[in-house]
């Protein structure tokens, strides 16, 4: 029994994460598993069997699928690259300037919207921005725009709806690394003549770039396969990553094409990921100083 209840007792975080993991792999893993066979498979007349085919990959190197991957992938990067010039002042701020008894009622609010329906704030913007809407009339009456612009049914639309959904996923991770940093490191770089420039060039960002790589994840492969947002407020007059599976599968019935595209939507933004990592990581190697100086020499030498 001692040792029954030793083993419960050391393994007892694995079985409570187990419902998790069950629920994990019947939700997650088992559907992308059934996209895979098929994308993979098809049923052949001839021979009666279902065999091995690339097919519905071909059609990615077709010019409109790369067009639609090129769109995807500015709107994902638009998207990471505003939130992120949003959220950084906001995580900050809630971290180092706000006192700690205020911080979780402004950290509530960030999180109400997201306790809505997406389809309830993306509707909220259609009717703001509309063309008698709250923001076009303040706009119009302080003369920034004419009465004769659309603020609907055009990419800024696109980017506004984009931008406030998925901004506190941008926010949370930068704000959770920022919290973390000790009083201490801030008061030691002003009290060594240190500006707030300097201390937050040398000390600040440099601790929360963890944080701004999480957000950016979380911000930029959401936003690679959006189509809820581009298709209501975008008035379907550009073409998403998103947009193209769900009419694959809904509107053409074409399952293995979707399968194929849905496969291709997950693996191509992890593919730009790594590969944006490991340019990064080559581009400080070769400037790194030891490699400099080997640079330096080889050049010596040769002449």
């Amino acid at each position: 029994m001692n040792f029954i209840s030793r083993i419960l007792a050391d393994e007892l975080p694995f079985l409570f994460a187990c419902p998790a993991l069950l629920w994990e792999v019947v939700f997650l893993f088992l559907p992308l598993l059934v996209l895979i066979v098929y994308s993979f498979l098809d049923y052949s007349v001839q021979s009666h069997a279902f065999v091995i085919t690339f097919e519905y990959y071909k059609q990615v190197f077709n010019s409109l699928y790369i067009q639609v991957i090129i769109n995807s992938f500015i709107l994902a990067i638009t998207t990471a690259f505003i939130c992120l010039l949003i959220a950084y002042p906001v995580a900050l701020y809630l971290a180092l300037k706000v006192k700690k008894q205020f911080r979780t009622f402004l950290l509530f609010l960030l999180i109400l919207p997201s306790w809505t329906s997406l389809i309830i704030q993306i509707y909220a913007w259609f009717f703001l921005l509309e063309k008698n809407g709250v923001v076009t009339h303040i706009l119009c009456n302080l003369g920034i725009i004419s009465q004769s612009t659309h603020l609907l049914n055009n990419y800024f639309s696109i980017i506004i709806g984009m931008v406030s959904c998925f901004l506190p996923f941008m926010i949370f991770p930068i704000y959770s690394v920022l919290e973390k940093i000790d009083p201490l490191l801030l008061e030691s770089s002003a009290d060594l003549g240190a500006n707030r420039f300097e201390t937050f060039k040398r000390i600040v960002m440099p601790l929360s770039k963890p944080g701004v790589y999480v957000g950016l994840l979380l911000v930029f492969i959401p936003s690679f396969g959006e189509f809820a947002i581009p298709s209501l407020l975008g008035g379907s007059k550009m073409v998403f990553w998103g947009n193209l599976i769900v009419d694959k599968f809904l509107k053409s019935k074409d399952w293995r094409s979707g399968s194929a595209l849905a496969c291709i939507g997950i693996l191509l933004p992890l593919l730009i990921i790594v590969s944006s990592i490991f340019i990064v990581k080559l581009v400080k190697k070769l400037s790194s100083p030891n490699n400099q100086q080997r640079t330096n020499k080889a050049r010596d030498v040769w002449s």
